[in-house]
């Protein structure tokens, strides 16, 4: 724990670990001079078994020789669409990327065709680099329909087709410089407008963030870090993948989250440390609680994305004897800030979100005018460092809105913090659901439902659940008739992911409203906890 005593809710950057003025590549080839053939990587297959291996002397070579290939067909700077589950293609195509200068653009393979339209088109991408199909999901099908009228793609490739993946490859071809603050990738999050932002992420900002965070969690050299978590996310192909690379530890990466087969492959690797979500976690938990396994090796699980209930926390800590972490951050930051130090008293994880990281400023600041605000007051988290993103990709006006002149990224996200520098959520000024560890914003879904000819007006809250965390309700008033709940999933998940697709479907004749016509959603949610709503059929 940082030992400070605040009188103003201002957490100034500790400086225990340095920055490191470096990029992606640069750590991929410093680690694989003194880690040549220590194990790197480890695939577990769609079906559970383990698959192909890496050392890091093979990982770096295979990263170097698709980095000559991709920098014979797109030039430094270009952006590229990587849209695929956890396969080790995925974390080569990441330091390829990394070493020729090309922007990685990150999307979720539960994507529908109308969300990659969007990204590839938003990102100007001029590559997408997919594979056939994922859990029923046909990807190639969709992908051929997004890419029709982009006159910028000029290449559609299969990653798990080696000849292809690696086509033009020259090894005599010069890579290109990278700055450490270049950028390294753009990662989409959806906004409040309904169309999804892309923070651009720095070289520096990723690296340096997966460092401080997995210092914290006590990583070593001969770590074992079993890898649930989505690569298209910062926590799966920043936190864990560069965390790894930080510390010269091996990843198991795990192409589909079972609990079972996780807590088998935390036995068998005797892995250090699992990264989770609530979702994750609690089903980890339960599988453990029914058919325990030898969890001896484990020293810390590591959980974010969402509220985590303090009866978990007790219950996982008893049933894994390990430490139990949690976390706070957002996509904007690389993503973390704040994180529980392996010390910290059982009070501190289950109430509060941890001190910031290292080189983090944290301040919690007025909503109305952006002060400082006293030592256990309400307000704004914000946070300020080298992981603060370059901007949102094309959208300026929304950098601006997010990233203040003095540097402060605005989560949206209240709290306040205590004279240690601890911080506690208390809620959202943004209307994000956070389902499953997984970020989602009513404003997509509701502008999707609209198109449906039935449907007057719309309004997505979140519920909490005892699972999920939350789950999306939709109410909805209709013209005339209405229509069934199981037509409206069926309209949604034609042009949605299935995860935005709402879980509970209301009826509503009117909304209550605030005195400038807006919908009052907590209003909404108040009626649905008293059950006092309407089902929708």
């Amino acid at each position: 724990m940082y030992d400070v005593n605040l009188t103003k809710s201002y957490f100034r950057s500790q400086s225990d670990i340095n920055v490191m003025d470096v990029c992606i590549g640069d750590v991929l080839k410093e680690t694989a001079a003194q880690r040549t053939g220590a194990e790197a990587l480890v695939e577990i297959t769609r079906n559970g078994e383990e698959g192909r291996r890496w050392t890091y002397g093979e990982l770096f070579k295979e990263s170097l020789d698709l980095a000559h290939a991709l920098a014979s067909r797109f030039e430094k700077g270009s952006h590229i669409v990587i849209w695929a589950p956890n396969i080790p293609e995925w974390v080569l195509m990441e330091y390829a990327a990394a070493l020729a200068g090309i922007v990685l653009v990150t999307a979720n393979p539960a994507l529908q065709e109308k969300e990659l339209r969007y990204i590839l088109e938003q990102s100007e991408a001029v590559g997408l680099f997919l594979v056939s199909e994922f859990r029923g999901n046909p990807m190639n099908e969709i992908a051929e329909r997004a890419v029709l009228n982009n006159s910028l793609i000029r290449e559609v490739t299969d990653m798990e087709d080696y000849k292809q993946l690696f086509l033009n490859q020259n090894e005599n071809r010069v890579l290109p410089n990278v700055s450490p603050k270049d950028p390294a990738q753009i990662q989409y999050t959806s906004g409040t407008t309904g169309f999804p932002k892309g923070a651009i992420l720095s070289h520096l900002g990723l690296i340096n963030n997966a460092k401080f965070y997995a210092a914290r969690c006590g990583i070593e050299k001969k770590s074992t870090w079993i890898n649930i978590m989505q690569m298209f996310h910062t926590s799966g192909c920043g936190m864990v993948t560069l965390g790894c690379l930080n510390f010269g530890c091996r990843m198991v990466l795990v192409s589909i989250f079972n609990p079972k087969l996780v807590l088998e492959l935390i036995e068998s690797f005797s892995a250090d440390i699992i990264l989770s979500v609530p979702t994750t976690a609690l089903a980890i938990l339960e599988e453990q609680e029914v058919n325990p396994r030898d969890m001896s090796s484990l020293k810390v699980i590591s959980c974010g994305g969402g509220n985590i209930a303090p009866e978990m926390i007790l219950r996982a800590k008893e049933s894994f004897n390990c430490n139990f972490s949690t976390l706070y951050g957002q996509t904007e930051y690389c993503p973390v800030i704040t994180q529980h130090h392996l010390s910290d008293n059982i009070d501190d994880v289950c109430m509060t979100i941890g001190q910031p990281l290292s080189q983090t400023d944290v301040s919690i600041q007025s909503i109305e005018d952006r002060e400082i605000l006293p030592i256990g007051d309400i307000g704004e988290i914000c946070a300020r460092g080298p992981s603060t993103m370059i901007a949102y990709y094309g959208n300026p006006e929304a950098t601006d809105e997010t990233v203040d002149k003095d540097g402060w990224l605005h989560t949206g996200d209240l709290g306040f913090m205590d004279q240690r520098g601890y911080v506690t959520i208390t809620g959202r000024l943004k209307e994000m659901i956070i389902r499953g560890g997984e970020n989602h914003f009513p404003a997509e879904i509701e502008n999707v439902l609209r198109e449906h000819p039935a449907i007057s007006d719309v309004a997505i809250v979140g519920i909490p659940h005892s699972k999920w965390g939350e789950v999306i309700a939709a109410f909805v008033r209709f013209n005339e008739e209405p229509v069934s709940a199981e037509e409206l999933k069926i309209f949604c998940r034609a042009q949605i992911s299935p995860q935005k697709t709402p879980t509970l479907w209301r009826r509503v004749d009117e909304f209550p409203m605030t005195g400038s016509a807006k919908i009052q959603k907590f209003k909404l949610r108040e009626l649905e906890l008293t059950e006092l709503t309407i089902p929708l059929s």
